[in-house]
């Protein structure tokens, strides 16, 4: 258990411990440092701007899917930015090459279509990639799979035109979700078989993201032998972009019972949401752990715990607890610096959780609450 004072924080408030977070950098930074690869923040899953300063310290930059998210990394961070998309919004391309450092297309048609203007960037050069699809992944949820029949992410080899490579720079695949690096491996020989006579003209290969480097399990020698496998074969630079393995166990999210009740079960309602804070405990499915809690069933007495929305399903799901939960008890989940704040919302109108940092400097420092306006001007 933390030493951190949840009793000093709002209710309910995500807070992100930065001693734990700078760990997780320093293992990011060490692999940069033995490889020559370059590791950038995924900010689809840890935006969380008042911690990039930090970030930057020891990663090259950030990677983006949207206009907004390359700003953000721009401004905020200031090193490279990296952007991919599915396809881009012609109103929003311009303003977009202004942020971008490196752009990865979808599609031939998609860089054909922005090509020219790639290109002639004034004033500096552009390094364009296409994504590649090699077909082969190790997911068992179709929802976060990459390389899934019919899925509209990359080129495969079939569709691989290999007489409009002038101008590109690189190659990126992307077909891994929270996965240790023998995922990798095994993907790296797909690549090597399909894309190796491509990817030996090129100056760079992006390995994307869900590589889970900074969990207790994960191999770290075996990602050091793939990056230098791909590094000493093709002379190419190695990018790798996670997201989760950022804030991976750095961040808890702190809520309050507001009441119990029974309904065949023991009930408490809490003053968060999984539908509107943590929106992957449903979409995973994912069971976040608390501080103090158990299985059901493996303490005196279990509770279903939901949150304050009128949406039936919003169940966190069943813990079990030494004592019976009252009004007013503060419950900590782990574990909810990542895919938390980058995906929440505000259905039914209920507030988002303020924002916060612990650093042993500084102690708690609440960066950020929200208030009615934050709702009211999203809607008209």
């Amino acid at each position: 258990m933390t030493d951190i004072d949840f009793s000093a924080v709002p209710s309910p408030c995500y807070v992100v411990d930065e001693r734990l977070l700078t760990k997780n950098l320093e293992l990011l930074g060490s692999v940069q440092e033995r490889t020559g690869a370059k590791i950038l923040l995924a900010q689809k899953g840890f935006s969380m701007f008042a911690e990039y300063p930090l970030v930057g310290k020891y990663l090259a930059g950030v990677t983006s899917s949207s206009l907004f998210e390359a700003r953000l990394g721009y401004e905020k961070m200031g090193k490279e930015v990296h952007v991919y998309a599915p396809a881009y919004v012609d109103r929003e391309f311009d303003e977009l090459l202004s942020y971008t450092d490196h752009i990865v297309f979808n599609s031939f048609a998609q860089w054909r279509k922005f090509k020219d203007k790639v290109l002639n960037y004034p004033g500096r050069k552009i390094e364009v990639g296409l994504r590649i699809n090699p077909e082969y992944s190790e997911l068992e949820v179709p929802l976060y799979d990459p390389c899934s029949p019919y899925s509209r992410m990359g080129i495969t080899l079939e569709n691989f035109d290999e007489s409009d490579l002038e101008g590109i720079d690189g190659l990126h695949f992307h077909t891994m979700c929270e996965q240790n690096s023998d995922t990798l491996e095994n993907t790296l020989k797909v690549v090597d078989e399909k894309f190796g006579h491509v990817i030996k003209n090129m100056k760079w290969l992006n390995f994307g993201g869900g590589h889970h480097i900074t969990r207790p399990d994960y191999d770290v020698e075996r990602l050091i032998r793939c990056i230098e496998f791909a590094r000493d074969k093709y002379d190419v630079q190695v990018y790798l972009e996670p997201g989760e393995a950022i804030a991976l166990n750095t961040g808890y999210l702190v809520a309050t019972v507001l009441d119990t009740m029974k309904n065949g079960m023991d009930i408490a309602i809490l003053d968060t949401s999984a539908e509107c804070h943590m929106p992957d405990v449903l979409a995973m499915p994912y069971r976040p752990n608390i501080a103090g809690a158990g299985m059901p069933g493996e303490k005196a007495i279990t509770y279903r715990l939901g949150g304050m929305t009128c949406l039936a399903g919003d169940v966190i799901g069943d813990y079990s607890f030494d004592r019976p939960l009252e009004v007013g008890d503060k419950l900590v989940f782990g574990d909810m610096a990542h895919y938390t704040m980058v995906k929440n919302h505000m259905f039914n109108g209920v507030n988002l959780p303020s924002i916060a940092s612990y650093s042993d400097e500084e102690g708690i420092k609440v960066i950020r609450e929200f208030k009615f306006e934050d709702y009211s001007s999203r809607l008209s």
